[in-house]
């Protein structure tokens, strides 16, 4: 379990974990010694808790016996007066942010494998949060970037430059979801009197990616062993001189593959 394998990393960083179930107590206690669990899984009869914060799954007829009352799968991440710091929530039961994935996005450091790419005017360091996954894990493909000194590369959505983009090419059963670029900032060009958005200081790209987790994508996967992703870094970085010529970086991504393991409970 990926919050298990994490676990020792998370007490480093000051972290506790606690999972919420709907499972009753026999489940749990069977799944955690099955799979070495050695955090609190919770028990919550009834789903009371889940339905009190909202989070009850209300796309499950109650006539699923085998999920009813399952919760919105989500992560709430406190501080330690208990206060509510981060969230995240997923739109299907099936699909599942890691904990690597989530942290990356909050700019925490990852002892993960990674790989330096020297480039032109940039520095990058690439790595995957997670080195495993599975159908309906959330993952991050994450890129580290340090401009050079007196370099600055153009944040999304600026018009007349070539701003950086990371583009993932499509394959079958991977879903690209959303990248996360930091809050730029404000650039004065003063020959041109010209205020644009861009980045000089140390920032990180976290692009979202998942294993689909349909039926036909577990079917497909039940025999791939790895995948690998691919992706091009664009962009065009400049001095308070000049703009050199813009740049594609291709990069890419191994990650191991393992099917789920859906049971509950031995029977």
């Amino acid at each position: 379990m990926e919050l298990q394998g994490r676990l020792e990393g998370l007490k480093q960083q000051g972290l506790a974990v606690a999972a919420v179930s709907y499972d009753p107590v026999s489940v749990l206690a069977d799944f955690a010694a099955r799979r070495g669990i050695a955090f609190p899984l919770v028990s919550d009869p009834g789903s009371l808790t889940i339905r009190k914060y909202g989070l009850f799954n209300t796309t499950v007829p109650e006539s699923n016996q085998q999920t009813y009352g399952i919760p919105f799968p989500g992560t709430f991440m406190l501080n330690e007066r208990g206060v509510v710091t981060s969230r995240f929530f997923e739109q299907a039961y099936q699909e599942r942010n890691t904990v690597a994935s989530m942290l990356a996005r909050l700019g925490s450091r990852i002892d993960v494998p990674a790989t330096k790419i020297s480039s032109p005017q940039i520095e990058i360091t690439s790595f995957a949060t997670d080195t495993t996954v599975a159908p309906g894990t959330h993952f991050s493909l994450v890129l580290d970037v340090r401009p050079g000194r007196g370099i600055h590369v153009y944040a999304p959505g600026v018009s007349g430059y070539k701003p950086i983009a990371l583009a993932v090419e499509q394959q079958p059963w991977v879903v690209v979801k959303g990248a996360q670029y930091p809050a730029p900032e404000d650039y004065h060009f003063k020959p041109l009197n010209e205020h644009v958005k861009v980045y000089q200081q140390p920032f990180r790209i976290a692009q979202d990616v998942a294993l689909d987790a349909s039926t036909e994508a577990q079917a497909a996967l039940k025999d791939v062993s790895s995948l690998t992703l691919k992706a091009t870094l664009t962009y065009q970085a400049c001095d308070e001189r000049i703009c050199f010529s813009p740049q594609s970086v291709p990069l890419t991504w191994t990650v191991a593959v393992r099917q789920l393991d859906r049971e509950r409970a031995r029977r």
